[in-house]
């Protein structure tokens, strides 16, 4: 988890009450909220309930708020949990925190069905679907991917999306004319490496020009998830040969 760092204390109040702004931001964020026992997510679902229930619907609210959105609070939970306490904090303070959450939150952001929120705020970052579970291609894969087709028709298209760490093995695209496989990186970080040739970080917008007969890998970066679109360049008699993993030393040696 990335380590939480507040210095609202000091800026605000680093002269006048330099005790206060140390508490505030060295032990309530700098150790309270960096504590492993409880989810960030968690936490921050608890500081908003607090906060409700005491009655304080000012900007510390709101910066809560947009603390829980951030770490992963969709707008249809956060409006479940406000009517759940609105029944024991009382209705008027429902009323005033969902005027608060309706700034941060629109209608339906972020509710996609995943459970894991690395994947869900990847799904976020892009305008394609991460699709479902490539299965039918898994035996060339290190790890987990995901397959969503964007055109089957004129010139084949997919989006592509790889967990942290994971990879295709190392394949070769084949055509007796045309062929081969352009890669557009749409979310995330990556890495495309050619046989013999340093790898190449992929970045949104980055693109990719995979000749035939080139022996080659793409996938995920060690600690993020990765998706690019998989564009099939027109050939004839069209094949893939699929070789050997990626070897994990190797593949530790990229970040």
């Amino acid at each position: 988890m990335k380590k939480i760092v507040q210095t609202a204390g000091r800026a605000a109040l680093g002269e006048f009450a330099p005790e206060f702004a140390h508490y505030n931001d060295d032990v309530l964020f700098g150790e309270n909220w960096n504590n492993q026992d409880i989810d960030v997510k968690t936490r921050s679902i608890i500081t908003v309930v607090a906060l409700m229930s005491s009655g304080i619907t000012d900007s510390s609210l709101k910066y809560h708020l947009q603390n829980a959105k951030a770490h992963g609070v969709t707008q249809k939970e956060i409006a479940a949990v406000i009517t759940h306490v609105a029944f024991y904090a009382g209705w008027p303070k429902g009323w005033a925190v969902f005027n608060l959450a309706k700034e941060v939150w629109e209608t339906g952001e972020g509710d996609l069905p995943y459970e894991d929120e690395a994947m869900r705020a990847h799904a976020k970052e892009m305008v394609f679907p991460i699709g479902a579970p490539n299965d039918g291609f898994a035996q060339y894969f290190t790890g987990k991917s995901f397959l969503a087709p964007i055109s089957t028709s004129q010139v084949g298209i997919f989006n592509v999306t790889f967990e942290p760490g994971c990879r295709n093995n190392w394949h070769i695209h084949h055509a007796t004319e045309g062929g081969g496989q352009i890669l557009v990186c749409v979310a995330g970080r990556g890495y495309y490496q050619e046989w013999d040739k340093d790898a190449i970080e992929m970045k949104p917008a980055d693109c990719i020009n995979i000749p035939v007969g080139v022996k080659h890998w793409h996938g995920a970066a060690p600690d993020s998830w990765f998706s690019h679109l998989a564009i099939e360049v027109p050939g004839k008699d069209g094949s893939n040969e699929w070789l050997e993993a990626v070897d994990d030393e190797q593949y530790g040696k990229l970040d």
